[in-house]
């Protein structure tokens, strides 16, 4: 599984599940980022080392979207905090509760997780108590009322 998440919000925006870790899952994870937030300006995407960080066609969708690359640092852990926190959080309260029959029942389970839960209704200590939607909603009011 590969998630993006908004670092602001610690919305996940976009996800994919396969059976291998390829290019291929990071760039269905960003590509849905991507749809669902239509960047006007350039964003920086930070990523793991992983090959599939440094492939062609992951530096050349990079480019065409205006996306930012950031890698992280070897051996600095706390690069990938807010990810290793909420796949630490995916595991403890979703997964390691069920026993999936097959990947299309736990891609069913994990889209509930992330969209029916997490991101509405996960509170966050970093997003003062709310959920990633409702603080991404209250961002954006107040700068619609300056």
């Amino acid at each position: 599984m590969a998630v993006v998440l908004d670092l602001f919000s610690r919305q996940v925006i976009g996800w994919s599940m396969q059976s291998r870790i390829d290019r291929e899952l990071v760039l269905n994870a960003l590509w849905m980022a991507v749809w669902r937030r239509q960047p006007t300006q350039e964003v920086l995407v930070h990523s793991d080392q992983g090959s599939q960080f440094s492939s062609y066609d992951w530096q050349n969708f990079l480019k065409a979207h205006r996306l930012v690359p950031s890698m992280r640092r070897r051996r600095n852990c706390h690069d990938n905090a807010v990810a290793a926190s909420f796949f630490q959080l995916l595991k403890r309260e979703r997964i390691k509760r069920k026993t999936y029959n097959d990947r299309e029942e736990a891609r069913r389970d994990i889209f509930d997780y992330i969209e029916l839960f997490y991101n509405p209704k996960c509170r966050h200590g970093s997003a003062n108590g709310l959920s990633p939607v409702e603080f991404e909603k209250q961002y954006f009011q107040r700068l619609k009322s300056l």
